[in-house]
């Protein structure tokens, strides 16, 4: 007799960060993530910030930006990196939003591959 769990497919593992790195300094730098199946992706803070996928950055039913990206300065930076269990990083910047909460796959969406 088969069960529900032998009709399931796995899902796809979705890698992870093995160490962040701010570089540049910390207005207007770049976040450097290291993942743990050896690739090397950075994001720049004000990327970082245009895409925080929280709930006053995206309208939850229609999933639209809200943000408007000429309010966010060039020289938005990075403050504080907290992590949020094994699956996620909440991110402080320096015009003092803190609500988003960058999984793994979205730190990894966001990112370009160095």
């Amino acid at each position: 007799m088969t069960s529900l769990w032998d009709h399931m497919k796995p899902a796809a593992r979705i890698p992870a960060p093995v160490s962040f790195e701010q570089t540049g300094s910390r207005v207007a730098g770049v976040l450097r993530i290291r993942w743990d199946d050896g690739v090397q992706t950075e994001i720049s803070s004000r990327e970082l910030r245009l895409g925080c996928p929280c709930a006053a950055c995206v309208e939850e039913w229609s999933g639209r930006r809200t943000v408007d990206a000429s309010q966010v300065p060039d020289s938005i930076g990075v403050t504080a990196l907290e992590p949020v269990g094994n699956y996620a990083v909440s991110i402080v910047f320096t015009d003092s939003h803190s609500t988003g909460i960058y999984s793994w796959k979205t730190l990894r969406s966001l990112g370009t591959v160095r």
